[in-house]
């Protein structure tokens, strides 16, 4: 059950990552009509917020708990939807970029540690490493369906289908996360060898 579980954690973190990442910069070119360098400074700025959150979620894990510093960064991406998705400015979209990335990386700063921390010791080389590609497996088909939404749905408008993306996989990444167990400080030397 620990590994089903894992499984659609990791789902909903892949979702989540890429559900941000990968058509924002299509959204940027077809919705704003950006210049390729003025999308790569938007990108830009957004990776400099996913560094920053990862190492400040990260090390706010180690005090607070995996889980709540977890269901904290999701659920404050939320209110990051209107400055990310529906600006107008370049300024305002990197700034949006920047907040967005820094909650949904700053949620991923946790995983490495909370994955193996809730991985069996015998197993804990192949576990973490197999409950995630199949999290990302169930999440690849997210930018089809995405892109599916924004062409069929809305018109080749981006906003709506990327602020539901949001709000769906935070809650559900802020659920998932809450509804599970904390195993923080495990002793991650320890194995079950005979």
């Amino acid at each position: 059950m620990n590994f089903l579980f894992l499984v659609v954690l990791m789902f909903g973190f892949n979702s989540f990552s890429h559900g941000t990442q990968d058509l924002y910069p299509t959204f940027l070119e077809k919705n704003h009509h950006f210049s390729p360098a003025q999308v790569r400074t938007v990108s830009v700025i957004a990776s400099l917020g996913a560094l920053l959150g990862g190492i400040l979620f990260g090390t706010l894990s180690e005090r607070m708990g995996r889980r709540r510093a977890i269901v904290m960064a999701a659920l404050l991406a939320i209110p990051m939807i209107p400055l990310w998705a529906y600006s107008h400015s370049l300024p305002m979209l990197a700034l949006g970029g920047f907040l967005m990335q820094f909650m949904v990386q700053g949620a991923w700063g946790v995983i490495p540690a909370h994955l193996n921390e809730l991985s069996p010791p015998a197993v804990r080389g192949t576990f973490p490493g197999l409950a995630y590609q199949l999290g990302n497996l169930l999440a690849s088909w997210n930018a089809v369906i995405q892109a599916r939404l924004v062409e069929r749905k809305y018109g080749g408008s981006f906003p709506p289908v990327l602020a539901g993306t949001v709000l769906v996989i935070a809650a559900l990444v802020a659920l998932v996360t809450a509804s599970g167990h904390e195993q923080r400080g495990a002793d991650l030397s320890q194995t079950n060898s005979r």
